[in-house]
């Protein structure tokens, strides 16, 4: 299949690229810049010029290719809502391009406060679950579409997500913290074995159908943070809820959630079993923590 994606040079879109080429797929990646160009061509995939903004560049992306995978996004916080709204924008160009085609299109979003299987009763209830709600209006019109959600932590080499950031602040700070008794817990997923579900996803999905990127089902933040003052050779200590924003900063809100969930459903109905190392171990060998 000749597979369109955005984001082929991004953390998840990366390796998700290495992926569909080893099982045998044309890829065919968005890239905005020469240096992104450069990196796909170097992983093996074609290059389709254009950019996230440029909506006429993803709907011939799209119409030229035999299925979509969008994992691009941007991930500043600083213009969070107006990043959701764009990605509604994304979805349905991409979408119009295949509507009645069969052809599939996988879209990515969070696992955030939902159990799997349960589609989101009230889009309005997270600004990222309009992802989920252009999803849903994608295949009302006739497109062949299905979501594969992420956890917080995607995790491996190259992450720069909430766990890098956590240790930057356990390095300035000097201590290792956790909320209360740290007993919240995070799914987690290593970004390799989010690729292979993205591929199965694409080959196996269903339409209209919801799919976990769970390896790690609920890993104790307290855990995170013994790890992480390990490595760092700090104290490792509680905060309350009214320390932590002042340890943790923005990160504050995430550091205390208790999402734990489960990918056994989507395990069941794909294939697809988790192969690589969970989030503990994989902070074991030290490269999340070199500056």
């Amino acid at each position: 299949m000749r597979i369109f994606v955005t984001g082929g040079n991004g953390f998840v879109g990366s390796v998700t690229v290495n992926e569909l080429i080893a099982a045998g797929h044309e890829v065919v990646g968005l890239a905005r810049s020469d240096a992104a160009a450069a990196s796909l061509i170097a992983a093996g995939a074609a290059v389709h010029r254009g950019s996230l903004e440029d909506l006429d560049s993803l709907r011939q992306g799209a119409a030229a290719a035999d299925g979509v995978i969008h994992t691009a996004f941007n991930h500043n916080f600083a213009t969070y809502l107006d990043n959701c709204a764009a990605d509604r924008g994304i979805i349905e160009a991409l979408g119009s391009a295949l509507v009645g085609s069969d052809r599939p299109l996988i879209v990515t979003a969070g696992t955030g406060f939902l159990q799997e299987g349960q589609r989101a009763p009230d889009f309005t209830a997270h600004p990222r679950l309009t992802t989920e709600a252009a999803a849903a209006d994608m295949a009302a019109q006739g497109v062949r579409v299905s979501v594969v959600r992420l956890p917080p932590s995607v995790h491996g080499q190259g992450d720069h997500g909430f766990v890098p950031m956590i240790i930057a602040s356990a390095r300035e700070k000097g201590v290792s913290a956790y909320i209360e008794e740290g007993l919240n817990r995070w799914p987690t997923v290593h970004r390799l074995d989010a690729a292979s579900l993205f591929r199965l996803a694409l080959e196996k999905g269903a339409a209209e159908a919801w799919y976990h990127g769970v390896g790690d089902e609920g890993v104790p933040f307290r855990s995170i943070a013994e790890v992480i003052g390990r490595q760092l050779n700090v104290p490792v200590v509680a905060k309350t809820p009214e320390e932590a924003p002042e340890h943790f900063g923005f990160l504050a809100r995430f550091a205390g959630i208790d999402v734990p969930n489960s990918s056994a459903k989507t395990q069941a109905a794909l294939g697809w079993k988790p192969m690589q190392p969970g989030l503990l171990a994989d902070l074991e060998p030290g490269y999340y923590f070199e500056q």
